[in-house]
């Protein structure tokens, strides 16, 4: 019997991603959730986060787990552990797979899936039906109301869910001194601090993007010496959403700069290249002699980056056309 996890990876919208097999697979042009065989010197947990990064280039949370699916194949026999995710990616770099798809739960029961998955598939859908009728009860949110350092990492790393990151998100709106935490350990060297810090954040700054002017100079200061990709994507995400004109001038060729570095990295994740792209692009409404660089450095993307990366550039592309003729 063989041990392999598989993860439900859900996006914001509470949509479901799944992978399709290659032809000269086991099981060719089927669809799964995507994971791997369990090593022996490591927990399911450490699989299945390892797996999602090598096979997609994604940083998932776990928040909850399925019962374990057993199925033989006749020429294999598996235990598939299924792991429910939470990210904020949404642009899988797919390594071993030859196409992907985000779906609402309620359309997984059409998807052509191999037959352990539609196992998988049937027991999510029964927990995730199940948690529309019995939704968590008020009185069971984590919300902090303090500041105190201590409580407050401690809640930021229990953290399970997109619900309780909208929880503490909500809190920092309310409490600027929380905010400041929480923008304070994006750049610890706790890499799990740092990852769920920068996520919580990005959900503040969705409903409330103003809180996060007064520091767009500091982040981007930071950005510069940053190791910690999953805290990048967060803060890249933000600064792609934000004003322009909110940064300093003095810090749009920093910000220029190290995102044309990043696009021309070939060790940047996809996510990390997508918000870069469109930080440029924003910068180039304000400098206009920045377009054709831009346009040499997507265009040289094109021919050897993912399904993902091409489109975003294709759309990139286009809207400096577009701009071009204004």
């Amino acid at each position: 019997m063989i041990d392999v996890t598989c993860a439900i990876i859900r996006n914001e919208d509470d949509e479901v991603l799944v992978v399709q097999r290659g032809e000269s697979t086991d099981h060719p042009l089927k669809w799964e959730f995507p994971g791997g065989k369990l090593h022996h010197d490591e927990t399911e947990e450490e699989c299945i986060i390892r797996e999602v990064k090598e096979e997609l280039s994604m940083e998932v949370v776990i928040v909850g787990k399925l019962p374990v699916a057993e199925h033989d194949y006749g020429f294999k026999q598996i235990r598939l552990i299924p792991f429910i995710c939470d990210t904020l990616d949404e642009l899988p770099f797919l390594t071993e797979h030859r196409a992907y798809k985000w779906l609402p739960a309620e359309e997984l029961s059409s998807v052509d899936f191999s037959e352990a998955d539609i196992t998988v598939a049937a027991k999510y859908l029964e927990k995730f039906n199940s948690g529309r009728k019995n939704p968590v009860p008020g009185e069971n949110r984590m919300a902090p109301d303090s500041a105190d350092d201590e409580e407050l990492q401690a809640m930021v790393n229990r953290m399970m869910s997109m619900q309780e990151a909208e929880w503490i998100a909500t809190s920092a709106i309310e409490n600027p001194a929380i905010f400041d935490k929480l923008l304070d350990y994006s750049f610890s060297d706790d890499d799990k601090l740092a990852f769920r810090s920068s996520w919580t954040l990005t959900k503040v700054c969705d409903k409330y993007p103003e809180l996060i002017y007064p520091h767009l100079d500091r982040i981007i200061g930071a950005l510069v010496n940053l190791e910690n990709e999953s805290a990048m994507r967060s803060l890249l995400r933000i600064i792609s959403l934000s004003d322009m004109k909110k940064i300093s001038v003095r810090n749009h060729g920093i910000l220029a700069d190290h995102c044309f570095g990043l696009l021309k990295s070939g060790f940047s994740a996809i996510a990390i290249k997508a918000y870069s792209m469109e930080i440029l692009y924003r910068l180039v409404l304000k400098y206009p002699e920045l377009r054709n660089e831009l346009a040499a450095t997507i265009s040289m993307l094109q021919p050897e980056g993912s399904a993902g990366i091409v489109s975003r550039g294709r759309q990139i592309l286009k809207k400096l056309a577009e701009t071009s003729l204004d």
